[in-house]
């Protein structure tokens, strides 16, 4: 049995017996199956598109007496070939305003498993290419409290600190910047050196129950490492922040990055920042409630209305990129269901960042500690580096940049 997930797999065992370029086409449109899930429609256009994928030899799941029961929006499951599928989307063009829309969503979502030219994340000055490798994201953490216990306030001498009664702070600040700068900027060097293609700049922890820190002192303890990374590295510096005010400083100071945990949700107008300095931005999914129901269904989405919000305040497509959120706000049991359902966020159409590094999921699974879960943390990189997902942020940069590449040479063929 072979299971081709796209174009050039079907290709690749077509021509194994067949050398006839004409012939490997059409049979490769044939060989590549999809199961796409489309929600929330009304019952007339659900009716109107099983009629048409029927047409072509598909086929289309629908609520049983959908068309003489009430008026209601329902989901409808549409299984054929690559090829029923785009005989389905012509006809569908030709059709109402609200059918050619939907259809032209089937057609964005189709787009990961057909041929086509290589894209591109676009961050200021750098882009990367999209599906080459998976790319390693590095952690830097200039906080006290990290829940990974790698916060670099945590770790310097005391004489690089004071004490503070801000109740916004989460109980340190920096006595001595320059003795600070130069410990981040020495940690943020060795990654690169250990293969980290980005490194991940963070003022403020997000650990479960951790105590916040107001906007200023935030960037007081983040604005020098990015000014000085920022003209010393190579490589994309990304700034883990949801404060306006920090944002629109750093990508003053040259970040080409901003990660919001939020998925721009909250503050809106730091994707418009983002547009003005032509960064690139990571959305993450992060609930503001325990989920019910589908856990894919809500982060596909909320991702949506974070693409949206991008790219209504200019921000170009290929400068998008989308984390489904490992952690926040979802039980044990939910991460494990996005994990294995990690693949079917290629729908979406932008690359997908993955953070699992050191998390509780890991502890939880395998009742350790913080400090004790590389192995646990190797292992869901590498279904990450499986399910196609693009960036990797990690702490123990060295050990999962050769986890990366080993699976990478086995599933990406590097």
């Amino acid at each position: 049995m072979v299971y081709p997930k796209n174009l050039n797999e079907a290709e690749e065992e077509i021509s194994k017996i067949n050398h006839d370029h004409s012939i490997i086409q059409y049979m490769a449109s044939k060989a590549v199956q999809l199961c796409m899930f489309v929600e929330d429609v009304p019952p007339f256009v659900a009716d109107a598109i099983k009629q048409i994928i029927d047409d072509t030899g598909g086929n289309a799941v629908i609520q049983k007496g959908l068309v003489n029961g009430p008026l209601e929006n329902t989901n409808i499951l549409i299984i054929g070939n690559l090829n029923q599928i785009n005989k389905t989307l012509i006809k569908l063009a030709s059709q109402s305003e609200v059918l050619s829309d939907i259809g032209s969503k089937i057609q964005f979502a189709t787009q990961s498993v057909e041929k086509k030219e290589p894209t591109y994340y676009c961050c200021g000055k750098h882009k990367l290419e999209i599906g080459k490798k998976t790319y390693i994201m590095g952690i830097l953490n200039i906080t006290a409290d990290s829940f990974s216990g790698d916060g670099l306030l945590s770790e310097v001498p005391n004489t690089l600190l004071r004490e503070t009664t801000d109740k916004s702070s989460d109980r340190l600040q920096i006595n001595d910047r320059k003795s600070i700068i130069e410990t981040a900027c020495r940690r943020a060097e060795k990654m690169v050196a250990d293969g980290a293609d980005i490194i991940d700049v963070g003022g403020e922890s997000t650990r479960p129950g951790y105590t916040a820190v107001n906007d200023r002192e935030e960037l007081d303890r983040i604005l020098g490492v990015v000014e000085r990374l920022t003209k010393t590295l190579k490589v994309p510096i990304s700034v883990d922040t949801s404060k306006l005010y920090v944002v629109e400083n750093v990508l003053k100071a040259g970040a080409h990055i901003i990660n919001d945990v939020n998925g721009l949700l909250k503050e809106p107008k730091i994707a418009e920042l983002a547009a003005t300095y032509g960064a690139g931005v990571i959305a993450m999914h992060n609930p503001d409630s325990p989920i019910k129901g589908d856990i894919f269904s809500h982060i596909t989405r909320s991702l949506r209305k974070s693409v949206d919000i991008a790219m209504n305040s200019g921000i170009k497509q290929e400068s998008i990129s989308l984390d489904p959120g490992i952690g926040f706000g979802k039980t044990l049991e939910q991460n494990l269901e996005v994990m294995r359902r990690l693949d079917e966020l290629k729908c979406l159409g932008y690359p997908v960042l993955l953070g699992t590094s050191r998390k509780s999921m890991i502890g939880k699974i395998l009742d350790l500690p913080v400090n004790n879960r590389l192995e646990g943390t190797a292992a869901t990189v590498t279904l990450g580096v499986v399910k196609g997902v693009d960036f990797i942020r990690v702490h123990d940069v060295k050990e999962m940049h050769r986890v990366v590449k080993m699976s990478d040479a086995m599933i990406r063929r590097i």
